[in-house]
């Protein structure tokens, strides 16, 4: 499979993730906090749940990359939570590393690093992949399983979250969801 062929699904995957996080972001207020919007969409502002924003339609794309390509790549899974990881980083790493220098950050700086963290996650995957790199079976495994944990995390977080400041909520003060359930 030609490169060009594989640059142009990530592309499509990073408008997909970007304008599916930016709707997340909204859903749980929108479906009037309903438990069963909080597995997918952020349930409040803290840094962990804008994380999920962009993490779940990461996850959902490369689901139908895996289908559509199915066994093209002998790295993909590895390549795929390698993006992940490094587009999950570049969320708290950006956002405090920013706050520490200037304070509270206007909304547009919050969605740019939203944007880049987005970007990122897709370029490692794609260079990544071009370039064949993380291959073999135990690779594979490692990727494939960290994908599904991190799915795991962010669900349960959502309602059993640890109080540390990543999960801290500026807004109300909270952890998790608004409401016991």
């Amino acid at each position: 499979m030609k490169n060009t062929r594989w640059q142009a699904w990530e592309t499509i995957g990073l408008l997909w993730t970007l304008a599916a996080g930016n709707l997340l972001h909204f859903v749980y207020q929108w479906a009037g906090e309903s438990t069963v919007a909080g597995l997918f969409a952020a349930v409040n502002e803290s840094t962990w749940e804008h994380m999920k924003l962009l993490f779940l339609p990461y996850f959902v794309f490369a689901v139908v990359e895996f289908i559509v390509f199915s066994e093209a790549f002998r790295n993909f899974f590895a390549v795929k939570a390698a993006g992940v990881l490094s587009g999950l980083a570049a969320i708290p790493v950006l956002f405090y590393t920013l706050t520490g220098m200037f304070g509270p950050l206007p909304g547009w700086a919050n969605i740019m690093i939203f944007f880049l963290a987005d970007a990122l996650a897709y370029f490692v995957s794609c260079r990544l992949m071009t370039a064949g790199r993380l291959r073999g079976g135990a690779m594979q495994l490692a990727g494939f399983a960290l994908l599904w944990l991190l799915l795991f995390a962010f669900v349960w977080c959502a309602y059993r979250p640890p109080h540390l400041p990543l999960f801290l909520d500026p807004v109300s003060g909270g952890y998790g969801l608004a409401r016991s359930f």
